[in-house]
């Protein structure tokens, strides 16, 4: 195989251990502003380049290209710590490591040199995949058409929404049909090219700071070497949508353990006692720890199913099968089940331990429950409950898309 040659800017190719340290130091930092970032919809510009610049962004590329190609257990917990600091930033390059592992499994050796080289070299990529006004979130409209004028090449055109990290991205993978009916593929595009137009249209009352607006794509051309393939990751096993999933998991995840945590530090520094409780601390009365106490047991069994989770993936890989790979997915399954309900649950009893102060608009700890109840309006929880209580009553194994 032939691999390009390295750019003359690289971030840092970090091990596993530095990952995790060097997200653990950044969620520090990105937690000291974060409220501000969502109070006045801010967004976290220079916070995404010190992300990228620290070599996090890259630590999904292969070994092969040069890159950490580190396990999906450190990759997850990773987004988890960044979430803990700004679930914003954390999602931001959600798609980034999605498409990147979209390389991994449809591109070209060309492709992946090419774009494996721009990733190392501090490029991020962004998403153009969903699409509003369609029949559900899998329907697609966005087509890729020849291009009359050049053999070959391609002309793409389509509207899409949800876009997170479009905005800020250097290449947007954009999800389209070829000829109308045709396969989807993924259509590498960069962000200012002609025909390209991202829209700051985000009104989420949640994740404010993500971007996630629109893209208008209005006869883009594209060349035969930026197409890849999307369509045939499904047709064998595969764990492309369970990586993904996981990484939804471990920011719902990271959301719980801040408000937990916040809560704790506003019940230890700011809260009143309870008269009837006899105590000189609102952290001493009885009914605060014992509610602190159940959502730590929540949070702590979220955070272990998104490892566990992780795991079962990385496992997966090792020996990709249909037993292997729905295993994984319902690994992934129970971690987004177990995330959603500790995130909303830490979110909400913030409130509930703090007392009558802390729902206070200019201390902003709504943001927590904000953003917890929507990013995990991404996939509907139920769904994951659904799949695994049909492989636990008839071992029916979840289907093979890109949402498990």
């Amino acid at each position: 195989m032939t691999v390009a040659a390295w750019p003359e800017t690289r971030v840092p190719v970090l091990t596993a251990e530095e990952a995790v340290r060097v997200a653990a130091a950044l969620s520090r930092e990105l937690a000291a502003s974060a409220s501000l970032r969502d109070r006045d919809r801010i967004l976290p510009l220079a916070e995404l380049e010190a992300v990228t610049a620290s070599g996090l962004l890259a630590i999904t590329v292969p070994a092969a290209y040069g890159g950490a190609d580190l396990p999906v257990r450190v990759v997850a917990e990773v987004v988890r710590l960044l979430a803990a600091g700004d679930p914003n930033v954390a999602q931001i390059p959600h798609s980034h490591f999605a498409y990147v592992n979209a390389l991994r499994e449809q591109g070209t050796p060309e492709q992946q040199a090419f774009f494996f080289g721009e990733v190392l070299a501090g490029r991020r990529f962004g998403n153009a995949q969903s699409e509003i006004g369609t029949k559900h979130v899998r329907d697609i409209r966005t087509t890729l058409t020849p291009d009359p004028a050049v053999p070959g090449a391609w002309r793409l055109d389509g509207l899409k929404g949800y876009a997170t990290g479009a905005l800020l991205a250097h290449w947007i993978p954009v999800l389209a049909h070829l000829d109308v009916d045709g396969p989807l593929h993924v259509a590498w595009v960069e962000r200012h090219a002609p025909g390209v137009t991202v829209v700051d249209d985000w009104d989420g009352m949640g994740q404010r700071t993500t971007a996630s607006g629109s893209v208008r794509l209005e006869d883009v051309a594209v060349a035969a070497d930026r197409v890849t393939p999307y369509h045939l990751t499904f047709e064998r096993p595969q764990t492309y949508g369970a990586f993904a999933q996981v990484l939804h998991a471990a920011i719902d995840a990271g959301i719980a353990r801040a408000a937990l945590s916040e809560a704790a530090t506003f019940v230890r520094t700011k809260s009143r006692p309870y008269p009837d409780a006899l105590v000189e601390r609102a952290a001493d009365d009885p009914l605060v720890v014992q509610a602190l106490g159940q959502v730590e047991v929540q949070v702590r069994a979220a955070e272990a199913l998104v490892r566990e989770a992780a795991s079962a993936i990385d496992e997966a890989d090792l020996d990709l099968s249909a037993e292997s790979t729905g295993a994984a997915s319902l690994a992934v399954a129970a971690a987004r089940a177990a995330t959603t309900e500790a995130a909303l649950a830490a979110g909400s009893r913030l409130f509930e331990v703090s007392g009558t102060r802390s729902a206070l608009g200019a201390l902003n700890l709504d943001r927590h429950w904000r953003n917890a109840r929507t990013h995990t309006l991404h996939d509907p929880a139920a769904w994951k409950v659904q799949h695994l209580g049909r492989w636990v009553v008839d071992g029916v194994l979840p289907p093979n898309h890109g949402q498990l």
